[in-house]
């Protein structure tokens, strides 16, 4: 009896198992999650190789440099841009993803009327895309005089001068300079003391209130 009930497991563990095998197979597998951006080269005027801007080494300049082209891949921008001499210097920047190059697009900080991005149609990883302009950050000459370029601004008198980049001037900023969180934490702690003030008011309020309700009834019996 034992050897029947035990043949009759085995059989109905094999059909179960058949009949599974169907739904396991259509079962989707599950992708592998995407890999991030890890490198930021930057080439152009001025530099005699390319600059690498790593995420692991520096991961606030990283982030900054990524941030003012990671907007653009899907956006449709403007089929013409500025004419040539109004556009400055031109630094062409290349993401990569697992050191392969996924995006290129073509940064030009000083131009006229503020910075402006290139997205040429030719990309490092044959997507489909269309050649387009757009507005820059206002703080891409910053951004990148942090990573080393040596960005030359006109000045007053119409003189050229060296503000940034290797060796130059005094207005390159560390890696703090492009951490917006600082000022986020600053002002949060700030509306919190607000807050714990306020609340500190309104409970002495209330008490107050409490006990001149309290006098007001014990004089009134």
């Amino acid at each position: 009896m034992v050897a029947t009930v035990s043949r009759r497991w085995f059989l109905n563990g094999a059909v179960m198992a058949v009949l599974a095998a169907p739904l396991i197979n259509a079962m989707p597998a599950q992708a592998a999650p995407a890999k991030s951006p890890n490198l930021i080269t930057i080439g152009g005027e001025g530099l005699t190789e390319p600059l690498s801007v790593r995420a692991d080494d520096r991961p606030d300049l990283f982030n900054a440099l990524l941030s003012q082209v990671n907007w653009l891949s899907s956006r449709k921008g403007q089929a013409s841009g500025p004419k040539k001499d109004k556009l400055g210097p031109k630094y062409t920047v290349v993401v990569h993803v697992g050191d392969v190059a996924k995006q290129a697009y073509d940064l030009y900080p000083m131009a006229s009327g503020g910075p402006r991005v290139h997205r040429p149609a030719k990309q490092p990883d044959k997507r489909k895309t269309t050649a387009a302009w757009f507005l820059g950050r206002l703080e891409m000459p910053d951004t990148l005089r942090a990573a080393g370029v040596p960005l030359v601004a006109a000045s007053g008198d119409g003189q050229h001068n060296n503000v940034g980049g290797v060796g130059g001037g005094d207005r390159v900023f560390d890696d703090n300079t492009l951490n917006p969180g600082r000022d986020i934490d600053r002002l949060l702690g700030d509306l919190r003391g607000m807050l714990l003030l306020n609340g500190a008011v309104v409970l002495v309020i209330t008490l107050g209130l409490a006990g001149i309700a309290l006098l007001v009834r014990r004089r009134t019996r």
